[in-house]
């Protein structure tokens, strides 16, 4: 069998085909618990990667109006739809997340504050998930 921190590469393509196989007593059982359980934890943080992008456009929109753009309105679009993607691979997400909107709110605001100088963004986010998804674009 080919060792786990050998060759990353490797090893998943044994275990996969030993899985393919029902070959039960030669897969490698606690690393892939491991890297199952990581694949979920990896997912969920670019989730709130893609959150943190769009909060941060979402605040100069809001509090930067008369810098408004189709570029920033394009930028805002495409994190919604990346997320709506990674919440429809993984719809139980979509109950985290609402719980866990002050984590990229709070990297969100920052970000803003060095790209806007505005230091007067809201101390707690200001949009539910759904708000955050939904709001609405209008330029003028």
């Amino acid at each position: 069998m080919i060792a786990y921190d050998a060759d990353f590469f490797e090893w998943t393509q044994e275990m996969a085909a030993r899985l393919r196989a029902h070959d039960i007593a030669a897969l490698d059982w606690e690393n892939i618990a491991e890297e199952i359980e990581s694949m979920g934890r990896r997912d969920y943080r670019a989730l709130l990667s893609r959150m943190e992008v769009l909060l941060t456009h979402l605040l100069k929109w809001r509090f930067q109006s008369e810098r408004r753009s189709r570029i920033r309105a394009a930028t805002i679009t495409e994190q919604r739809g990346r997320i709506g993607l990674i919440i429809a691979d993984s719809p139980s997400f979509r109950r985290r997340i609402e719980d866990d909107m002050p984590k990229p709110y709070r990297l969100a605001a920052a970000k803003a504050q060095i790209e806007t100088t505005i230091y007067s963004f809201p101390a707690e986010c200001p949009w539910t998930f759904d708000e955050a998804m939904t709001c609405d674009l209008r330029i003028a």
